[in-house]
């Protein structure tokens, strides 16, 4: 599993209650219902991530200049 995905599983389980990403071929298990706040809460973290992100590439990029 890429960090990526290890990153998404984690908010999905921490802010929607989700056990896995991956498609498990049943409607019981593969559709959920949410929150609309803990959707926001979820999509909050994946933006949070994306700008730590960000931040690490570029103090990167910087220090090999």
């Amino acid at each position: 599993m890429s960090k990526l995905e290890q990153l998404l599983t984690q908010i999905a389980q921490s802010k929607l209650g989700i056990e896995t990403l991956e498609t498990r071929k049943s409607d019981g298990l593969d559709f959920h219902d949410v929150a609309v706040w803990c959707l926001r809460d979820a999509l909050e973290a994946a933006f949070n991530a994306g700008v730590e992100q960000g931040r690490k590439t570029a103090t990167s990029d910087k220090a090999n200049n």
